[in-house]
């Protein structure tokens, strides 16, 4: 019989695994290390975000002759914004148009967003899908707009196609300069903002959720408005932020398809500028500043979107 050596070869004990780290700076406390970490991005914060921002509130204090500007602390551009009528006239238009769009984005948002994630099953066709919504992004913003004038002017595709199927029998002149016109262009430019999002939230849905759902007797509707929805909340609400904040700083979209006839607070900053009205400019645009900050702050009320990020 042979004889069988057997090597026993002793466990090594000692622990291999590679150090773990612990996100903080070797040596140093660990206050000073996230000090010190986030620094880089607290000063690039500092520069590009905060200091603009402090300068343009100081600005807004400054006086302006018709060629100058000069440092001063006056409420001037204040009180005539304030005690303006065209300036609540204007601000009403503003949040109109950031209503009407976030309204219809909201609608077209979430129904794209619904399609995508739950009745298009395969992996690739959802990629493939959702690329076809970027298409448009492929090229600039004033493009797109542009090219819906010569489909809705006088003489365009949209009237020359209802006059010859008899639905008309003369152009409609409100499909171009006008309310519809600037609407119909926002919801183009940024409903994929409202799809972006909320497709992702419900990408993020337990399907058990559902099935279990129908399992119990609900109907479709019932699991849509009891387990979609309110799941799909933080979702709605990022997306809601992007459409309203761009919506209401928007300003060459009115220009362009309202055909000047129309104004939004943008609209109204470009035209201070443009008289070299810098304070005017920079106090307009801090009262914008002030109501965006306020409709988030209202909208992050009905949902934590942190659990979202």
């Amino acid at each position: 019989m042979t004889d069988q050596t057997h090597l026993f070869i002793p466990a090594d004990n000692t622990d291999k695994t590679l150090p773990k780290s612990t996100g903080r700076l070797k040596g140093l406390p660990d206050a000073v290390s996230g000090w010190l970490l986030s620094l880089p991005l607290a000063l690039v914060l500092l520069f590009f975000l905060v200091l603009p921002i402090a300068m343009i509130v100081v600005v807004s204090f400054w006086g302006a002759t018709e060629f100058s500007i000069y440092p001063a602390f006056q409420f001037d551009n204040y009180q005539f914004l304030l005690t303006s009528p065209v300036t609540y006239q204007v601000f009403l238009n503003t949040v109109k148009y950031a209503l009407i769009t976030w309204a219809i984005t909201l609608v077209l948002g979430f129904t794209i967003a619904y399609f995508l994630a739950f009745h298009v099953r395969s992996l690739t066709w959802q990629i493939v899908l959702f690329l076809l919504c970027t298409i448009p992004f492929w090229t600039s913003n004033i493009i797109r707009m542009i090219s819906w004038i010569p489909f809705l002017g006088r003489n365009g595709i949209a009237n020359s196609t209802l006059i010859s199927m008899g639905v008309i029998d003369e152009p409609l002149e409100w499909l171009l300069f006008s309310d519809f016109s600037v609407i119909l262009a926002f919801v183009h430019l940024y409903t994929l903002f409202m799809v972006v999002p909320i497709f992702n939230t419900m990408m993020r849905i337990d399907k058990s959720l559902i099935e279990a759902a129908y399992d119990n007797g609900a109907s479709g509707f019932q699991t849509l408005t009891n387990v979609i929805i309110p799941l799909t909340k933080p979702g709605i609400m990022i997306g809601s932020i992007f459409v309203v904040t761009l919506v209401m700083g928007d300003f060459i979209t009115v220009r362009f398809m309202s055909g000047s006839q129309k104004a939004n607070v943008g609209r109204l900053i470009s035209n201070d500028i443009a008289l070299l009205q810098y304070p005017s400019a920079a106090a307009t645009a801090v009262i914008l500043l002030i109501t965006v900050i306020l409709v988030i702050a209202i909208l992050l009320r009905f949902v934590d979107i942190r659990k979202e990020l």
